[in-house]
C-alpha cells in the first residue's frame, strides 16, 4: 500500500508521515528531500539558481517514479504538488495508493506557519500577521480544489501528533481500537 499525505505547509505531512510509517513498518519518503537528494541541493537553492518551473518539472519526474515502483511507503507532498501540472490526475489514478488530505483549520495553521516563517523561505518575508493571514486564506482557497480530490480528508485542528496518528490508523483500517 502506498499513503500519500498531502495538504498545505504546516499541517504536519513529515511529521505524521515519520509517525506513520514506523507504525506500519514501511518506508518514509518526503518528496522534497527525495527532490534534494537527487539534485544535491537544497529546495530553496534549486528555486533560486534554477527556477520554479525546473523544480516542478522534477516534482513531477519524482512523483511519477515513486507512483509507478512496486514499493509501500508513505508519501509526504510539498503543499503545492497537488497543484501543479496533472499531479493530483496521476495521484488520484495511481492503483494501490490512499491519498489524505490533511489539514488545519485557518486559524491554527496561520498561528503555526506564522511561528515558522523564518525556516520557510517563501514565507519568511512576511512581518504583519494579518498580511500572511491574507496569504494563507489566499493560497488556501486555490489549492482547495485540488486537495479535495484526495481518497479522503482528515481536520487534524487542536491534535497532536500522536492523536493524529491514531486518526490515520482508523482511517486506514489498521487501528487496534
Amino acid at each position: 500500500m502506498k499513503v500519500i499525505l498531502l495538504g498545505y505547509m504546516g499541517v504536519g505531512k513529515s511529521t505524521l508521515g515519520r509517525l506513520l510509517a514506523e507504525n506500519l513498518n514501511t518506508k518514509f519518503i518526503d518528496l522534497d528531500d527525495y527532490i534534494e537528494s537527487r539534485e544535491h541541493l537544497s529546495i530553496p537553492e534549486i528555486f533560486n539558481t534554477k527556477g520554479e518551473i525546473y523544480f516542478r518539472k522534477k516534482e513531477s519526474k519524482a512523483l511519477e517514479y515513486l507512483l509507478g515502483t512496486n514499493e509501500n511507503f508513505v508519501l509526504a507532498l510539498g503543499g503545492g504538488t497537488p497543484v501543479y501540472g496533472s499531479n493530483m490526475e496521476a495521484i488520484v489514478k495511481a492503483e494501490q495508493v490512499t491519498s489524505i488530505y490533511l489539514k488545519l483549520q485557518l486559524d491554527q495553521l496561520v498561528d503555526r506557519l506564522f511561528n515558522e516563517r523564518k525556516d520557510r523561505p517563501i514565507i519568511s518575508h512576511y512581518e504583519s500577521k494579518l498580511e500572511f493571514e491574507e496569504f494563507v486564506r489566499k493560497h488556501l482557497f486555490e489549492r482547495q480544489q485540488f486537495y479535495f480530490l484526495a481518497d479522503h480528508n482528515l481536520d487534524l485542528t487542536e491534535t497532536s501528533p500522536e492523536a493524529g496518528l491514531q486518526k490515520l490508523l482508523e482511517l486506514l483500517g489498521k487501528s487496534d481500537n
